[in-house]
């Protein structure tokens, strides 16, 4: 009975630890709250996630506040088309002694983010989605272990296709939520543009180290889950791919490809998550259905009908709900 205690007591002081994190990260970010909740969800979850949205939207200060308020070493990697492996994982450099030893490249930090992923080529793009993976580095055959917690957040920019390699679905798969950020509403650009023109100084505290970060993220997959719930998730997933038994007219009619079994792994991590830090000691199916459009948006795959009648990935999903 004391181990189910603690554990609901654990689920408690995520949940509070969670409510103090997005008030200090309201602190410097204005708005974008399901942003950065799906962000701190796929955090605990110890899953990596792609930011999707145009220029200016504070992309890059959402990750610098969340490793500020964590605790947590952060590196900022800008892709371009010049960039290799090497200088993101690090290389092999002899010393004085002539002796060769391994310099750490950025890779090496507890938050990573990955500004403009798709303007990278493949194979720079393959060394830290293998990163993201393994989370470790092979350089002259030698695996380095990366830092605990790793977490990846790449950023892309979904308007300017020209000279960008966009990553093949097989690669999109890693990362666990596809987060869409749009534009603030009026009242919150006036609050943005107030603050940022002015002298104001934020000081940030630290919220959690990496330490609690990582026995959050043990305590989530204890997290049990009801049979119907498990099954839900299940079912959601195998009713995206096409001609299938499960498969709605709709996907048979606007979907190419449907997502594969991590999407079913991450709709009940995601969910067990969800739950948690929202102070629920299991998670139902509306647990599931909130996350759901974040990881099912980067697996399904349009066909042409689908884009000559303008119809989304979100459109599907919604309709798939």
């Amino acid at each position: 009975m004391s181990t189910q205690n603690s554990e609901v007591a654990a689920v408690d002081l995520l949940a509070s630890k969670y409510k103090s994190l997005k008030q200090e990260i309201s602190k410097v970010i204005i708005g974008q709250e399901k942003v950065v909740e799906t962000v701190i969800i796929s955090l605990f979850a110890n899953g990596h996630s792609l930011l999707v949205g145009v220029p200016g939207l504070a992309k890059t200060l959402l990750v610098s506040t969340i490793s500020e308020v964590l605790d947590l070493d952060f590196k900022r990697i800008q892709f371009t088309p010049d960039l290799m492996p090497s200088d993101i994982t690090g290389s092999e450099v002899m010393d004085e002694n002539r002796n060769f030893k391994f310099n750490k490249g950025p890779l090496f930090s507890n938050i990573v983010l990955a500004d403009e992923i798709n303007r990278t080529p493949p194979k720079t793009q393959a060394a830290l989605l293998e990163a993201m993976q393994e989370r470790s580095v092979t350089v002259a055959g030698i695996k380095h272990i990366l830092p605990k917690p790793f977490f990846v957040l790449a950023t892309q920019n979904p308007i300017e296709q020209e000279g960008t390699y966009p990553l093949p679905e097989a690669q999109l798969d890693r990362f666990m939520f596809n987060i869409p950020l749009d534009y603030p509403s009026f009242e919150e650009e006036i609050k943005v543009v107030k603050e940022t023109t002015s002298n104001t100084n934020v000081t940030l505290s630290n919220i959690l180290t990496g330490e609690e970060i990582l026995k959050f993220q043990q305590l989530v997959r204890k997290i049990p889950i009801a049979d119907n719930v498990l099954e839900y998730a299940v079912k959601l997933t195998a009713r995206t791919r096409p001609n299938g038994p499960q498969a709605t007219d709709m996907v048979n009619n606007y979907i190419s490809w449907g997502a594969g079994p991590r999407a079913s792994q991450y709709l009940v991590l995601g969910a067990k998550t969800h739950a948690a830090v929202h102070g629920k000691y299991s998670p139902d199916i509306e647990d599931v259905q909130a996350i759901s459009k974040y990881v099912l948006r980067h697996r399904i795959v349009r066909n042409y009908k689908a884009e000559a009648e303008g119809v989304t990935e979100a459109d599907i999903i919604e309709n798939l709900l």
